[in-house]
């Protein structure tokens, strides 16, 4: 048979399949017109399969019928009656899973709200019987709005996709994801193989017009609630008929796939499923090398995008001077992402979610496997771990009898450079991708006639092959090699010197044989037998001499944190002493000369004269230094994620700042060089009572978690004032309640008053006892009431945003009438008016130094207040509320020397250790004395001069900033800048994307910030 005949055969035999395969019917439906129902029976033969991810078998045959595998191996018996396709050369793997994806789904779009200007929304929109908030909507269906898309399929399909999982990505809880076949010939009930494979969720609120939740911590409040009331409402079904809730509790037992945005969400996506005893599979952003350690610790999953940046347009040095640093190296390490989390044991299936243009994919995936992904890992990736997750491995990811038919036919090893997809097997329906020409190349034993054999070598591309004849040893001549279906030409001048003199070879090629042969007309016009039988062996070799071998990826190392100044490791905890000092204890033994301290272990260890360094320790000379506590800032909104506000409601107490917790601020950083060591983060002053703090230490390099004061109390911010009324919110704001200073008030009493009926519920139903209490009738648990008890019973602490004498009275009177205290009034610019008052309260008083006359409610504001509290018998501290404003507090602090003409100990208290007890943190914290944390600041000057910055600050005994490395750091971040900048000069060169430069701002939050960008007036 010649090979235009075999081709067409074979190609005749694919194409009868599609027929075959288009007409068959599930037996539910009708038909109009005749039925024609075949079952789909084919054998490929004499092919390379893989029949899973790590199962190669060799001149084996694949049996399927009806779109599953019947059978598959080597000694399989074709079955009468089967389209037989002869695979000889050609490879078969299974057909790729996507776990992500929102394939045949209609396009998610945010319903226009009425006008431009609309105010705000309150409730849910969504007429049924759902959850209260439009972001929480788990009865939606992946299955029931799929539709099937030629288009989009075709676009997968080209990737080597057979099926994936589709959703609905809109929401926190976006309900179920089904499990798809991307066969286009089928209709939606045959292609569907699994209408609830996975639950989904996010921190997104997605389409949702209702204002809750406006920032990140939101988010995560208001998934935590819904699993509490989900809880409740399936012990309770008969008291409310919630539908989402209902179908919430029916995907527990689903694969849970959560959305993150980067590999800090993916941490705190985590800890809150460790919370509700879930382990969710993480769909990351590609970041998770940067967090490696800790991401592995989450014990999750990961579905990792190959959605790698393109470099940046680095010509115009201006333009470069924008980018990031932690842009900069995401460019050269994102793509060793999978190869990373690989060695480190992550389970991951690979998705091309993310991905603009899909046609990437592939691309990327090559690239990957070059920065260290093996293609065995790759495979599982895409075929067996994907499969596994979803635990449908009966029918996806691998070829085994039983399964569904979906598995790629490759011109090559599936990641061989040169690899070309033939066929899309989807569902047994055949999806031709591509043609490829035969590949020639490779070393041939050339006999021409009855001279003597040449080696003849083909080299090149397989669409473009090169050809060379070896004379001699160091003797070779060019040719030229085409070949046109079954026809071969080959032309070449037997000397390379030779001119117009030319061999002409005419014949064909066999493919099974390898074997060019036919007639030739040598120079002299002698007519000649000729063939050319190529050596497997020597294939291989040629193949090896004519490819570059490409030189090993060199990258920079991870960052902790990954942005400017992270270190590749934290520093550890040190024995030293630091000698000679000048020491402001901050304690009743005032301030020492010439005095040694030793920290060791994390802790003050001792404090003295002529003290002897420990072995093993070093030694710091601070002659002429001055040694302090570190600075505590009791009022700060750095290092906190997408959002400081939850402004839509005017009780917000379940939302905690300690979820969002951002420690990858660079904020962190400048305030350890301003001799910073902790700071209490708190939400802003958008509504009466907003959210829980957190306490941090500076631990510049650690996670979110690691960053919290161990056993730190708890806090909330309370806000009085304009802010909260709304009355600088603008026009379309004046639907929420308060909107007057008197609506304020009974925001609280009635917050206070719902809260002591919840917690005497609580009460009355644990009194029962075990015998006694009945299942299910336990009260609901709310999050909001349960921080608002705490108070009562002095578990947390308020923190509240106040500068009018009236209000100030009027939060008192209500606290001391609903019992509860009120730990810290803060900003508080009018407590020279009140001091009296405050101290027979028992509250703390947390302020500016100078501010004043920057809006209304503060015109009364005086320099000397701070001063007057103090003389009071109030215990002040001064703090920031201002990232720039945090780094200069000692500076802050000496004003009130001036302002009222307090002590220089006294000033420093006022940073140090009066903080440190207004946020009860002063058993361990804000003083030198032996016992203590070693959080301690060396000077170079006097603290309270302009002129003095700290050389070193300590947190733990850990040195998380001294000047030395701070200038080391510099130049490193400018050498490293510089070398991947050269080597993204070097990318455009050779013909990569680029994208233009954009400016990364490093976003401040202060009280009044709304949302992430978008702030009120002061």
């Amino acid at each position: 048979m010649s090979l235009f005949l075999r081709q067409l055969g074979l190609a005749g035999g694919l194409l009868l399949s599609t027929a075959v395969a288009a007409q068959a019917q599930p037996s539910t439906y009708p038909r109009n017109g005749v039925y024609d129902q075949r079952p789909g029976l084919y054998a490929f033969t004499h092919a390379t399969i893989f029949t899973d991810y790590k199962t190669r078998l060799t001149d084996a045959t694949l049996v399927i019928r009806d779109g599953r595998v019947e059978a598959v191996g080597t000694g399989v018996k074709i079955p009468a009656g089967a389209v037989v396709t002869d695979l000889k050369g050609r490879y078969i793997y299974p057909g790729f899973v996507d776990l992500y994806a929102s394939y045949g789904l209609p396009e998610v779009k945010a319903p226009e709200r009425q006008g431009r200007r609309s105010g705000p929304q309150f409730e849910s929109q969504k007429a049924g019987a759902y959850d209260w908030n439009q972001a929480i909507h788990p009865e939606t269906s992946a299955a029931e709005l799929f539709k099937v898309n030629d288009d989009q399929a075709d676009a997968y399909r080209r990737l080597g996709f057979g099926a994936v999982l589709t959703q609905q990505a809109d929401g926190i809880a976006r309900g179920t994801a089904a499990l798809v076949t991307l066969n286009t010939n089928r209709k939606e009930q045959e292609v569907v193989l699994a209408d609830r494979a996975a639950a989904a969720f996010s921190f997104d609120k997605g389409t949702s017009t209702q204002d809750y939740p406006s920032s990140l911590m939101g988010s995560i409040a208001l998934l935590r609630q819904t699993y509490l009331d989900a809880d409740w409402n399936q012990r309770n079904p008969a008291k409310e008929q919630n539908l989402s809730l209902r179908a919430f509790n029916q995907q527990r037992q689903l694969p849970q796939i959560f959305d993150v945005r980067d590999k800090q969400s993916a941490l705190r996506a985590d800890k809150v499923g460790d919370e509700f005893g879930v382990q969710y599979i993480l769909k990351g952003r590609g970041d998770e090398y940067q967090r490696l350690s800790d991401v592995q610790a989450t014990k999750a999953p990961l579905i990792v995008s190959l959605n790698f940046p393109d470099a940046y347009n680095v010509d115009d040095l201006y333009d470069a001077s924008r980018i990031s640093l932690e842009e900069l190296k995401h460019w050269e390490m994102a793509p060793a992402n999978a190869a990373m989390l690989a060695k480190a044991g992550v389970p991951f299936a690979l998705s091309a979610a993310d991905l603009k243009d899909k046609k990437k994919f592939l691309p990327n995936l090559r690239k990957a496997i070059q920065y260290g992904l093996t293609e065995e890992q790759a495979l599982r990736a895409l075929t067996a771990t994907p499969a596994e997750l979803l635990q449908l491995q009966n029918q996806v990811g691998s070829l085994k009898a039983g399964m569904v038919a979906n598995f790629l036919v490759c011109s090559n090893r599936l990641f061989a450079d040169d690899n070309v997809l033939l066929d899309n097997w989807v569902q047994g329906q055949r999806y031709q991708l591509s043609t490829v020409p035969s590949d020639y190349r490779g070393v041939y034993t050339l006999k021409i006639g009855s001279q003597p054999e040449l080696k003849m070598l083909v080299a090149g591309k397989p669409d473009a092959p090169e050809m060379r004849l070896v004379l001699a040893p160091k003797d070779t001549v060019r040719g030229a090699l085409s070949v046109n279906g079954e026809l071969a030409t080959i032309v070449y001048n037997p000397t390379p010197k030779t001119k117009g003199a030319a061999v002409r070879l005419s014949g064909f090629y066999t493919p099974e044989t390898r074997l060019f042969q036919g007639d030739g007309q040598l120079a002299d016009a002698t007519s000649v037998k000729w063939s050319a039988q190529r050596q497997e062996e020597a294939t291989r070799a040629a193949r090896r001499d004519s490819i570059k071998a490409p030189e090993p990826v060199q990258i920079g190392q991870a960052l902790f944190p990954f942005v400017a100044f992270g270190r590749a490791q934290v520093p550890q905890q040190e024995t030293v002493l630091i000698k000679n000092a000048t020491v402001w204890t901050s304690e009743a033994a005032g301030k020492l000369e010439n005095t040694d301290v030793l920290l060791q272990n994390g802790k003050i260890q001792k404090i003295g004269k002529n003290l002897s360094v420990p072995s093993g320790g070093r030694s710091i000379d601070g002659t002429g230094k001055h040694l302090t506590p570190g600075i505590i800032d009791e009022h700060s909104h750095l290092a906190i994620s997408e959002g400081v506000n939850e402004g839509t409601q005017a009780v917000t107490s379940e939302v905690r700042i300690g979820d969002v917790v951002d420690a990858e601020d660079v904020d962190v950083y400048r305030d350890l060089a301003g001799g910073v060591v902790a700071a209490q983060l708190l939400h802003g002053s958008a509504n009466p009572i907003g959210g829980q703090s957190a306490l941090i230490k500076m631990r510049w390099g650690m996670t979110a978690e690691q960053m919290k004061i161990e056993g730190a109390p708890g806090f909330i911010k309370f806000a009085l004032g304009e802010n909260v009324k709304q009355s600088n919110w603008g026009e379309m704001n004046v639907l929420r309640f308060p909107q007057t200073r008197m609506g304020v008030e009974q925001v609280f009493v009635d917050a206070f008053t719902r809260a002591k009926e919840y917690e005497q519920e609580w009460k009355a139903w644990n009194k029962l006892g075990k015998g006694k209490q009945k299942k299910g009738e336990a009260p609901r648990r709310d999050l909001e009431l349960e921080a608002l008890v705490e108070i009562l019973n002095q578990q947390r602490f308020i923190t509240c945003h106040s500068y009018v004498q009236s209000e100030i009275n009027m939060l008192l009177n209500v606290a001391d009438r609903m019992g509860f205290k009120v730990n810290t009034l803060t900003h508080i610019l009018e407590g020279y008016k009140v001091a009296d008052k405050m101290k027979a309260h028992g509250v703390n008083a947390s302020t500016f130094s100078d501010w004043w006359a920057y809006k209304n409610e503060v015109r009364d504001a005086i320099p000397y207040n701070a001063a007057i509290m103090h003389d009071a018998g109030l215990n002040v501290a001064i703090n920031s509320d201002d990232a720039e404003m945090s780094r200069r507090l000692n500076q802050e602090a000496a004003k009130t020397v001036k302002y009222g003409g307090l002590s220089e100990e006294e000033a420093l208290k006022l940073v140090t250790i009066n903080p440190a007890k207004m946020l009860h943190l002063d058993k361990n914290m804000g003083s030198i004395k032996e016992g203590k944390d070693a959080d301690v600041v060396l000077w170079t000057d006097h603290p309270l001069s302009i002129y003095a910055h700290p050389e070193r600050t300590f947190v733990d005994g850990r040195q998380m900033f001294d000047v030395e490395s701070d200038a080391r750091m510099r130049q490193e971040v400018e050498k490293e800048r510089l070398r991947i900048v050269q080597k993204m000069l070097d990318a455009k060169k050779a013909g990569a994307p680029t994208q233009g430069a954009t400016a990364k701002a490093n976003k401040h939050f202060h009280c009044d910030t709304m949302g992430e960008d978008k702030e009120l007036d002061n």
